[in-house]
């Protein structure tokens, strides 16, 4: 049961630049939600680089998909990228980065980084989501009834003919 994943969170991203600050927010994010914060630096710099390299390596043509993966795998934090490019991952001091090729010529490349001592995927406390008010519509409170006035033919003749004057100056 330790080797299970026991929580996976992704991003779908386009190839382009902007793409490594958005992978970057989106592993601040998801670690400040799992308590895993002493992580977030290490991580941040790993998902950066993994980014950069395949937002670099794609090219300036037609931009491509790629997916950024956090997930939470017995004593360790996984951070995941699969892209459609070949080739060995890049190298980044102080991390062990692999790749591996997957159907359909795409790559996944992933480098794990250990939990805080003694913690272990199964213990990481993971948020709690209330339902949300989006999902509870909210009681809408509508004007009391008025009363009908039907209106008087004359007036809407004379509204009518004002309103084409008005419409045949302009």
């Amino acid at each position: 049961m330790i080797g299970q994943t026991t929580q996976v969170d992704d991003l779908r991203l386009v190839a382009l630049p902007s793409a490594v600050n958005c992978a970057e927010m989106f592993v601040r994010f998801a670690l400040a939600e799992w308590s895993l914060r002493s992580l977030i630096p290490e991580a941040t710099r790993i998902m950066r680089h993994l980014v950069s390299a395949s937002v670099q390596q794609s090219g300036s043509g037609t931009p491509k998909f790629i997916t950024v993966r956090l997930r939470l795998h017995g004593d360790a934090l996984v951070l995941e990228l699969d892209d459609d490019l070949h080739g060995e991952p890049p190298e980044l001091p102080g991390a062990q980065i692999n790749a591996v090729t997957l159907p359909g010529s795409r790559r996944n490349m992933w480098s794990e980084l250990p939990l805080p001592t003694g913690m272990s995927a199964a213990a990481v406390p993971l948020p709690q989501r209330a339902p949300s008010r989006a999902a509870q519509p909210a009681p809408v409170e509508y004007p009391p009834e008025q009363p009908r006035v039907d209106a008087d033919s004359q007036i809407l003749q004379r509204v009518l003919y004002g309103l084409n004057r008005t419409n045949g100056r302009g």
